[in-house]
């Protein structure tokens, strides 16, 4: 049965699209199929709260970045990189903080700065040994973008592709087949797509996110709020009715900085929303971190979570990132 979600193209009439998608993901959950995300398949609150509490004790940061730096010859910048981070921030000393402060396992989000050559990131998920898995990068409008993600995903440990939509000169091709194909592969191959987006660019993915229920969608740092208007971030928040939609409690803005609003409200709208068992935090790894800041991250992320108890808590810190992910608990 595996893939059985995943192989077909689905348009629902509006009028029953919550009720279609939620039969889905229910008569899915029941059969039990597997996936590269852990098994059974994600999405019952009841099941994650059902799980001993032992497997949600784990801390697992679902979004960090690894950079070789400017002067390994052997992973270099792309030429066509958006930026281009002059500190190291390595695999090994990211396990070094992961051991010191008591993190789990952890997602390595592939960086801009390498585009699609994934020679870097295939490094850092060798080193991390199972404790590790990634996010790729992929542009969809390129001839080989589909043979590339199977490939990719044949190879190494991933668990989504990353889509950026969040500046004018680094958009997906919107309405095309080729970003439809890529979508439905991703799902076909039981990857995450894992939107980057401002929240201006949301309405045009709503098609795609409502077509293909059988592809889980991560939406990075809380749908960027503070690239947006109020009115645009709600398109965001209304995603949470469709089931395979999740958040990222990662990159939370400081109210010291433009526009000047205090994320705690957004945070609250978007945990009512989505839920404890659809969250994930991410967050704390740098080159300049310790195994105590890195712990620390983890600890200060409980102040935006306070209206949780501590069983939810601990989901969205790490128990939720496990059972997606399949990392051993």
């Amino acid at each position: 049965m595996r893939n059985t979600l995943q192989n077909c193209e689905t348009v629902v009439p509006v009028n029953d699209r919550r009720r279609f998608l939620k039969s889905v993901i229910t008569s899915s959950f029941a059969v039990g199929i597997d996936c590269k995300f852990g098994s059974p398949l994600f999405g019952s609150s009841f099941a994650l709260k059902e799980q001993n509490s032992a497997s949600t004790s784990k801390l697992v940061d679902a979004h960090l970045h690894c950079f070789a730096g400017p002067d390994d010859t052997r992973f270099p910048y792309h030429k066509d990189s958006p930026y281009r981070p002059p500190e190291t921030a390595t695999p090994e000393h990211l396990l070094k903080c992961m051991n010191d402060g008591g993190i789990n396992y952890a997602v390595v989000v592939h960086p801009e700065p390498y585009q699609d050559d994934h020679r870097w990131l295939e490094h850092c998920l060798n080193i991390g040994a199972g404790r590790l898995k990634g996010t790729c990068l992929i542009f969809c409008d390129r001839p080989d973008a589909v043979k590339q993600l199977q490939d990719l995903s044949a190879r190494l440990p991933l668990v989504a592709a990353r889509v950026h939509a969040y500046a004018p000169e680094r958009l997906p091709p919107f309405e095309s087949s080729e970003l439809r194909l890529f979508w439905k592969t991703a799902g076909e191959l039981n990857l995450a797509i894992q939107l980057h987006l401002e929240p201006r660019y949301a309405e045009r993915f709503e098609s795609l996110i409502r077509d293909f229920p059988g592809t889980r969608v991560i939406i990075d740092h809380l749908g960027r709020p503070m690239q947006g208007t109020p009115k645009e971030h709600d398109v965001i928040v209304r995603w949470a009715e469709y089931p395979h939609t999740l958040m990222k409690l990662s990159a939370i803005p400081s109210p010291l900085n433009y526009p000047h609003r205090d994320p705690r409200p957004i945070i609250q709208t978007l945990l009512k929303a989505y839920g404890s068992d659809r969250i994930l935090y991410g967050g704390g790894f740098s080159g300049a971190a310790s195994g105590a800041s890195y712990r620390a991250a983890f600890d200060s992320a409980k102040n935006w979570l306070s209206d949780l108890s501590s069983a939810e808590q601990a989901q969205v810190l790490g128990g939720n990132a496990c059972r997606l992910f399949g990392f051993p608990i």
